[in-house]
């Protein structure tokens, strides 16, 4: 049994990986991952190189974690996103990202189906930042599986500053769909759940997750120590 790191094939967070990784590896967790088709995925290398002159980019040690992920031999191995199985696997991690490259990822039924199994199951689901999108366009008979959830995701104030911050020099790099994170996330969770959006100012040193039964969720990179964290906390229940 282990558990799954689900990666985009390109322009996935580096921290939102890495730091999770990490932590579940030092707590002596198996850690596998997924990809669209098996294939090693990548990276957004903006996010080890940095925009705004260099201000926002994956911090050194966690650009560190990153590089020892990737030469990690089950990272250079992925299973396909359809080979996740709540029947075989611990618990599914849905990383984030946000430049363009993460559009084939936030929209792959087969990923949306297995995190559907996962979160059906019991078994713990924990998504950061754009990992929420794939939860937010999972459904069943019933409609989308966040009906009556309460959870975080990336705050359409955050999204929002990054953007206006970058516009001139980066286009929408920043905006990966017209519709922000939050309103997706909100539409799914519907008028019976809830999503609370942290600190008001976000800031490495206080980290927001949100914890609903078998669902972790969590907002951006600075929240990733303290989402890994948890994770293996509720493995350990």
């Amino acid at each position: 049994m282990a558990v799954v790191i689900a990666l985009a094939t390109a322009d996935f967070d580096p921290t939102e990986a890495a730091v999770p990784w990490h932590t579940l590896r030092s707590a002596g967790k198996d850690v596998i991952f997924a990809t669209a088709d098996g294939e090693p995925g990548a990276c957004d290398p903006l996010m080890l190189e940095g925009v705004l002159l260099g201000a926002v980019k994956a911090k050194k040690e966690n650009a560190a974690l990153y590089q020892a992920m990737i030469d990690d031999p089950a990272c250079q191995a992925p299973i396909r996103f359809a080979d996740i199985d709540p029947a075989v696997h611990d618990a599914l991690v849905l990383p984030g990202g946000h430049a363009q490259g993460m559009k084939p990822y936030l929209e792959a039924t087969d990923l949306q189906a297995a995190a559907a199994a996962f979160l059906a199951s019991g078994k713990p689901v924990a998504a950061i930042c754009h990992g929420t999108i794939v939860l937010a366009r999972a459904a069943d008979e019933q409609g989308p599986i966040l009906r009556g959830r309460t959870m975080t995701c990336l705050p359409k104030s955050m999204e929002w500053s990054a953007w206006a911050a970058t516009k001139l020099t980066r286009g929408d790099y920043f905006r990966t769909y017209p519709e922000w994170v939050q309103q997706e996330v909100q539409a799914a969770v519907g008028p019976e759940g809830a999503v609370k959006t942290g600190p008001l100012v976000p800031a490495y040193g206080l980290p927001f997750t949100v914890r609903d039964r078998n669902l972790l969720t969590a907002r951006w990179p600075g929240d990733a120590q303290k989402f890994g964290d948890e994770l293996v906390a509720m493995l350990a229940e």
